[in-house]
C-alpha cells in the first residue's frame, strides 16, 4: 500500500515550486483538452457511419431509407442522432452511458442475426417508445413544433387528429409508432414491458394456495408429455392443487354455458370474461370439470354451470396477487387510451359492453395482443357489473 500513500501524499502535498497562475493556466488548459476530446468522442459516436458500423445496425439501418424519414421530395432526412439521441448535454451523456448495454449486446451476439433481431424487435421498440413517452418525444419535436405547424395545410383528417394532439403537447409516438421503422409483429408477444412491471411470478409455488396468471399459458393433459389442453387466460385465478416438477394441477372456479362441449370457463355467471379455454377432448374427459350448480340467464335464456376444472400447467409466471396486474392494465388505459379523446370511466360499460368498445380503439394503439387481453379483462372485471373489483 506504500505506492498508494505515496500518491495521495502527491495529491494532497502543496505546489512548491508551480505558481497558481501556472497551475490555472495548466487546468483551464487540461479542461479544454478534456472537453474537446469528450465533445469529438460524442460527435464521432453519433454519426451515422459509427451507428451503421456493427452488422446489426447495418442492415437495420436499410429500413429508414423507404419511410419518409430516409427519402422525400425536400431531400431533408432525419440521421440516427436526430431520433435515438437527445439534443440537450445532460439527457445526451446519460444515453451514451445507457447505450453500454447496446456495445455489450453486439458483443455478446444478442442480435448477431436477422431472425435474433426480429425476435428482440418488439422488446426493442417498446424500450424506444417508453423513452420517447417520458420526454413527450422531444426528438421528434427538435424538427416538428407544433407552433411552427400550418393547419390549413394539412387534410381535414390530419386537423383533427394533431390540432387537440398541440393543444395538450402529446407525444408524437402514440400516434407514429413505425414512422422510421418497421413494426415489430403485435401477435405474438410475452409482453417484456408487464414483466418488467410485474415480476416473472412466483419461484416456488406452495399446494393450496391462490395466485394469478401474468400472461396467458398453455394447459397440459398430464404432469409429463405435451399433449394440449387448452389455454389459461391472462389475470386469471387459480389455485394449486399438486405440484409434479416444473408442472402444478390448477383448479379454476368459474362459469360455463350448457352448449356443446362447455370447455369454456368464463369469470362469473351470466358475462363473457375468460378465464381459460379447454380442448373439446379435455372438457369431455372423466374428472377434469366438476359442476357444482345451475342457473339461467334471464337475457339469453341459456342455463349456465357452476363449475371447477382441474387442469395441468406449467409452473412459470404465476403471482400471489393480482394486484401488479392491474395497476398495470390501469398505466396502460389511461396513458394509450386517452390518444385520441378522453378515455371512459372503466365503471361506464358493463363487463359484456366493453369488449366492443374497446375493440374498436385498440386499433389505434400500438398494444401487443397479449396486453390488449390484459386491458380488456381489466376493463370488463372493474365494469359496472362488479362496482369494485374484489
Amino acid at each position: 500500500m506504500k505506492w498508494l500513500i505515496d500518491l495521495w501524499r502527491t495529491f494532497t502535498r502543496p505546489a512548491k515550486y508551480l505558481s497558481v497562475g501556472t497551475i490555472a493556466v495548466t487546468s483551464f488548459a487540461l479542461g479544454i483538452f478534456f472537453w474537446g476530446g469528450l465533445n469529438a468522442t460524442i460527435e464521432h459516436t453519433s454519426s451515422d457511419e459509427f451507428c451503421v458500423s456493427c452488422h446489426s445496425m447495418e442492415e437495420n439501418a436499410k429500413e429508414l431509407q423507404h419511410t419518409i424519414h430516409g427519402m422525400n421530395r425536400t431531400g431533408v432526412t432525419a440521421q440516427c442522432a436526430d431520433c435515438h439521441i437527445p439534443h440537450e448535454l445532460g439527457p445526451k451523456l446519460g444515453r451514451k452511458f445507457a447505450a453500454l448495454n447496446d456495445i455489450w449486446g453486439e458483443m455478446t451476439g444478442v442480435i448477431d442475426t436477422d431472425e435474433k433481431f426480429e425476435a428482440k424487435r418488439l422488446e426493442m421498440a417498446q424500450k424506444e417508445w417508453k423513452r420517447f413517452a417520458a420526454d413527450g418525444s422531444q426528438s421528434c419535436k427538435n424538427c416538428h413544433a407544433y407552433d411552427k405547424m400550418n393547419w390549413e395545410q394539412m387534410s381535414d383528417l390530419a386537423q383533427q387528429r394533431m390540432i387537440p394532439a398541440a393543444a395538450k403537447d402529446q407525444s408524437c409516438m402514440d400516434c407514429h409508432k413505425g414512422i422510421a421503422h418497421e413494426l415489430p409483429d403485435m401477435d405474438n408477444s410475452n409482453s417484456p414491458e408487464l414483466i418488467s412491471a410485474v415480476g416473472s411470478g412466483e419461484s416456488s409455488l406452495q399446494k393450496g394456495q391462490e395466485y394469478y396468471s401474468i400472461l396467458s399459458k398453455p394447459l397440459y393433459t398430464a404432469a409429463t408429455g405435451d399433449t394440449n389442453a387448452g389455454k389459461l387466460n391472462i389475470a386469471t385465478k387459480v389455485k394449486v392443487l399438486e405440484i409434479e416438477g416444473d408442472r402444478v394441477l390448477v383448479g379454476i372456479d368459474g362459469w360455463r354455458k350448457r352448449i356443446g362441449a362447455g370447455r369454456v370457463i368464463y369469470f362469473d355467471f351470466g358475462v363473457n370474461i375468460l378465464s381459460a379455454q379447454l380442448t373439446k377432448e379435455e372438457a369431455l374427459a372423466d374428472g377434469v370439470i366438476q359442476t357444482f350448480d345451475e342457473k339461467e340467464d334471464p337475457l339469453t335464456g341459456l342455463t349456465w354451470q357452476k363449475v371447477e376444472a382441474k387442469v395441468w400447467t406449467d409452473n412459470q409466471y404465476l403471482t400471489p396477487s393480482a394486484d401488479g396486474i392491474w395497476d398495470y392494465a390501469s398505466g396502460v388505459y389511461e396513458s394509450s387510451c386517452s390518444v385520441c379523446h378522453a378515455q371512459p370511466d372503466v365503471k361506464h360499460y358493463d363487463a359484456n359492453t366493453w369488449p366492443s368498445i374497446f375493440q374498436g380503439m385498440v386499433s389505434f394503439t400500438s398494444m401487443d395482443k397479449e396486453t390488449q387481453a390484459l386491458i380488456q379483462k381489466y376493463l370488463q372485471e372493474h365494469s359496472s357489473t362488479f362496482g369494485k373489483h374484489e
